[in-house]
């Protein structure tokens, strides 16, 4: 089993508090972290598990073992259970694990029953810094996910779209979207069309004959589904007129290639998407590598209407980095130089330029590096 970064911040979740619920995509690799742990496991997909859990109740709670519960929204009949339990004893810590693969705003019972009463940890598909090195360069073209391709096995893109389909047909429907599997099907074909760009509902909703709201509502869901990430513009008090609109990028770049049809390396660096598949990969991995080492951080972009851009700009306890991405080996001088203006209207403390350079070059406040140096940066635990 490979080592998650997030696991040191798990294990001082569980000492601080009585429940921790860990969510991020199905097949990520939640229930075998849990699992890791040991503790008492129930797969609440299961009806067996939940009548053995419904009749085991009472023992189970009074036990110092860890309860695990994966996939915990397929019966939410468990929350208020778990609201009870750990309201006569709220003393005690490190005694249910809740796993789920939708987020807290599509797990109303969780927002309900939960508030205040549990830490909340995403696990992401594996990240750079937890791959072997033989393995990195699979991970732009192939993704995260344990089965789909990434430590070797020859799933890529097979894996990824019957991942998709399934969530298409079964799980998102499951979760409260009212799609059409066959429109949610094209939703994500076009979604991979506009990977990087602001989001424009109208024009995806004209594609589908849909309105606005509607295919806003859908996105939703495959937000809370931890397949599409909304970047949202950086709000800046500067005297320019700001982008409002989010940017859509997919999470996964191997779902990503798989819907664009990318099947091999070559493929992917004569894509036009490439620029765009890069951008995504990197913020991706510093948003994941920072949210797996514990780090108190807001994401954002900036974009102003004389194109004033910086690519993903981070809010970090107190301070604020400026991060621009470049698909090169050889970035121009003036590329640091234009970010350093662009990153000085916001007041950014740390400036990156990430790109493929064998050696970074720069200080701790202004740097040209590439990815596992930059992770190192902002990340390092």
């Amino acid at each position: 089993m490979l080592q998650r970064i997030v696991t040191n911040e798990l294990q001082d979740c569980l000492k601080a508090s009585p429940a921790v619920g860990l969510v991020g995509p199905r097949q990520c690799g939640k229930t075998t972290l849990a699992r890791s742990l040991g503790g008492n496991y129930f797969d609440l997909e299961q009806p067996a598990d939940r009548v053995k859990l419904d009749l085991q109740w009472d023992q189970r709670i009074a036990e110092s073992t860890l309860i695990i519960l994966d996939e915990a929204q397929s019966w939410p009949e468990v929350f208020p259970r778990l609201r009870g339990a750990i309201d006569k004893d709220r003393k005690r810590t490190g005694r249910f694990l809740v796993l789920g693969s939708v987020s807290p705003a599509l797990m109303v019972k969780v927002s309900e029953s939960l508030a205040g009463r549990l830490a909340l940890l995403e696990l992401t598909p594996f990240l750079l810094k937890e791959i072997p090195a033989d393995h990195q360069r699979r991970l732009w073209l192939c993704g995260g996910y344990p089965d789909g391709g990434i430590l070797g096995q020859k799933r890529f893109p097979r894996w990824q779209d019957d991942y998709l389909t399934l969530l298409a047909q079964r799980d998102l429907p499951n979760w409260g979207l009212t799609a059409r599997p066959q429109t949610t099907a094209r939703l994500l074909r076009m979604l991979a069309a506009v990977h990087g760009q602001t989001w424009n509902a109208s024009q995806l909703g004209s594609s589908l004959s849909l309105d606005a709201k509607t295919v806003s509502s859908y996105l939703d869901y495959l937000t809370g589904a931890f397949l599409i990430r909304r970047l949202p513009p950086y709000q800046a008090n500067i005297r320019k007129r700001l982008v409002r609109r989010p940017k859509v990028y997919w999470r996964d770049t191997g779902l990503l290639h798989a819907q664009l049809n990318i099947t091999t390396f070559d493929a992917l660096l004569s894509h036009p998407a490439v620029g765009a598949s890069w951008e995504g990969f990197v913020i991706e991995q510093i948003i994941g590598s920072l949210s797996a080492a514990g780090r108190r951080f807001e994401p954002y972009f900036l974009g102003t209407s004389d194109q004033h851009e910086i690519d993903l700009v981070i809010e970090c306890e107190g301070e604020i980095w400026a991060f621009e991405v470049k698909l090169t080996a050889s970035p121009n001088p003036g590329d640091v130089a234009k970010l350093k203006r662009n990153a000085e209207l916001i007041g950014a403390k740390r400036v990156y330029l990430v790109s493929n350079v064998s050696e970074s070059s720069g200080d701790d406040r202004i740097a040209s590096c590439n990815l596992g140096d930059v992770l190192t940066r902002v990340a390092p635990r």
